[in-house]
């Protein structure tokens, strides 16, 4: 896999409360990932970009949310999200306070 495809996998980290929640009580990392992304792909990346190894990868598809505005409606964009699991003692620094 070349480095072009690798970051266009992997979007960015899943910064939220229940990502943080999720990471501090099974060592899950969660990503927004390309749409097109497998599981294996997105295991690869991880691994080559972080220099880790990954157990499990987890993917699930979020739904586009209904959004008015006055008379007018749309939806905004779906996306993939991938839990990431690690193997035992290693972990991900995203470079915070850096």
């Amino acid at each position: 896999m070349n480095a072009e495809r690798i970051l266009q996998i992997l979007r960015a980290p899943q910064v939220t409360e229940k990502a943080s929640l999720v990471n501090a009580e099974s060592g899950q990392h969660v990503f927004k990932v390309a749409t097109d992304a497998t599981k294996l792909e997105i295991k690869m990346a991880v691994e080559s970009l972080f220099k880790v190894s990954v157990e499990q990868v987890r993917v699930l598809n979020v739904k586009p949310k209904l959004k008015r505005f006055r008379a007018k409606e749309g939806s905004r964009k779906a996306w993939k999200k991938a839990y990431v699991k690690l193997a035992s003692g290693q972990t991900i620094d995203y470079g915070v306070g850096a």
